[in-house]
């Protein structure tokens, strides 16, 4: 051990649980850190946001948009992402979230006729776009509402 390796012990300055107002001595006495006299000073002083009696920033903002509490997420596929799958292969959300085409955090699968398909394969899915559905008949392969 040299000076040069000295520090302080670990949590012995400056931690966040300071113990404010206890005297001069403390370095934080008297006023605690709260300045002399004014609203900000007292106890019981205003709430966060709170602008006087005028009429807060965030209510003064509009409000935007709408989100049902029902609402659902569907994620939407494109034809061509099913071109990872073997030919013949079952697809299925299950199928889906392993490729890693789509996440966990969603409540259904719509397939889009989006891009071209060249394999036979049967696609189980929440909805299918009447385009997606046609192209995937049309290789020989199913289209299966779940």
């Amino acid at each position: 051990m040299e000076l040069s390796n000295l520090r302080p012990a670990e949590g012995s300055k400056h931690s966040q649980n300071f113990r404010r107002g206890r005297g001069h001595g403390s370095g934080n006495g008297k006023t605690a850190g709260y300045g002399h006299k004014g609203q900000k000073a007292r106890s019981g002083a205003p709430r966060i946001g709170f602008e006087g009696g005028q009429m807060p920033l965030y209510r003064r903002l509009p409000k935007r948009g709408f989100k049902p509490i029902s609402r659902k997420m569907i994620v939407a596929v494109n034809m061509d992402r099913l071109e990872v799958f073997e030919d013949g292969a079952t697809v299925d959300i299950q199928a889906l979230l392993d490729k890693k085409i789509i996440h966990d955090a969603c409540d259904g699968v719509k397939i889009l006729g989006g891009g071209e398909l060249t394999k036979k394969l049967n696609v189980k899915a929440n909805a299918f776009s009447a385009s997606a559905k046609e192209k995937i008949e049309a290789l020989g392969g199913t289209a299966e509402i779940i």
